[in-house]
């Protein structure tokens, strides 16, 4: 029996229904904003206040171990009911808000580790939707994106282990956009159309990667076509990919690059 932690994003329904075909029990806690989880019979909504009813649940379901999918939003601590085991440990996941939604679930994370309770990498049954290293389009990388590219990695070399970075674009050696908290999106809107920049995608510094790993799918490749972007780098085996072969069809239709370091 595996416990599902479940938020939005189209993420969380893959995973799911690959564990449905897999035949696998599971029971959903679903953290998604509106319950998109709901006719699910095996599925609950518990307040992450409530963290003894949570515990209570796994260890009545016999599970021990749990996976995470889709994005869980920051919760309105205000307007949190608390359970006895929640306002135990409700601090250290105040504290934890303050450096973004990943950090509230690393923080959930190792309360799960203090009751006995293994978390699973989100692609633990999808390992499908991550790529290993190599070119994946008609088009690759010339010399001099390959130089851009490696300054672009080695300053996530750099970032801190809070940073909201997991994407940014280079050109010409140059950084020229960064992620913060609004998003990969919300960069690429900043940008002048034909930009002619190349977007990288990987995991934080001393990211957790059994969650939040940095996601593309077909609407990633249509922002870059829109905003004029060379191609996009990935890193083998820590991201997700969602909608793979459309990606691939689209980039090659479009004249952009997809490569894996």
């Amino acid at each position: 029996m595996i416990g599902l932690f479940l938020g939005d994003t189209d993420f969380s329904n893959i995973v799911l229904n690959k564990i449905k075909r897999k035949k696998k029990k599971y029971f959903i806690i679903d953290f998604s904003k509106k319950g998109k989880f709901q006719k699910d019979k095996n599925s609950q909504r518990i307040s992450i206040g409530k963290f003894g009813q949570i515990i209570n649940l796994i260890k009545e379901k016999k599970s021990n171990k749990v996976l995470f999918a889709g994005k869980i939003a920051k919760p309105e601590f205000s307007k949190l009911r608390l359970d006895l085991k929640g306002v135990y440990y409700m601090p250290s996941l105040i504290r934890a808000a303050k450096s973004g939604d990943a950090a509230i679930i690393k923080a959930i994370i190792k309360i799960l580790k203090n009751e006995r309770i293994k978390v699973l990498s989100s692609v633990y049954f999808n390992p499908e939707l991550t790529v290993k290293k190599g070119n994946y389009t008609k088009i690759k990388p010339s010399k001099i994106d390959n130089r851009s590219i490696n300054k672009g990695i080695s300053y996530f070399g750099k970032t801190n282990s809070l940073d909201h970075i997991q994407a940014l674009i280079v050109k010409e050696d140059s950084i020229i956009a960064k992620e913060d908290s609004k998003g990969t999106q919300k960069m690429m809107s900043r940008l002048k159309k034909n930009s002619n920049g190349i977007l990288i995608k990987f995991p934080k510094k001393k990211q957790d990667l059994r969650i939040d790993l940095p996601t593309i799918g077909l609407q990633t490749l249509k922002d870059c076509k829109k905003f004029g972007l060379k191609g996009i780098v990935l890193k083998s085996k820590k991201n997700i990919f969602l909608d793979k072969i459309k990606c691939i069809r689209f980039a090659n239709k479009n004249k952009i690059f997809i490569s894996v370091k």
